[in-house]
């Protein structure tokens, strides 16, 4: 059944998909500075939540509430990406869609700051 898009399929369309995802990491490095930070909180988040975590359940948590940080900055990078590209003009969706994307990240830093408290403080202080 055809879907009547076309363009590639199979391992084709996995390989070009990978190309346009790794074109989309490093415009995001390029440009965000937010971005740049958090890949670079990584290198010692990443490597300290295998060390910390106990079993596989705790790693997997505290890796994955980090991860979750970059992916919602990308997201919200490319939110600005599009509003910006409508138009230089201010108008009010155009800041409410970049103050929503902005509470997003904050959202999921929360998350990330509650989980590591979480499993993390009552280990060392009880």
């Amino acid at each position: 059944m055809s879907t009547g898009k076309p363009g590639n399929t199979g391992f084709t369309r996995l390989v070009r998909a990978f190309g346009y995802s790794m074109k989309g990491f490093a415009a995001s490095f390029r440009s965000e500075a937010a971005f740049r930070q958090e890949v670079a909180a990584s290198l010692a988040i990443l490597p300290m939540g295998l060390w910390l975590g106990q079993n596989s359940v705790e790693r997997a948590l505290l890796l994955g509430s980090w991860l979750l940080v970059p992916i919602v900055e990308l997201l919200n990078s490319a939110i600005e990406a599009v509003v910006d590209r409508i138009g230089p003009e201010q108008h009010e969706l155009s800041g409410q869609a970049k103050d929503i994307g902005s509470a997003a990240v904050f959202l999921a830093i929360t998350l990330f700051l509650s989980i590591w408290g979480l499993v993390l403080i009552p280990r060392f202080f009880f």
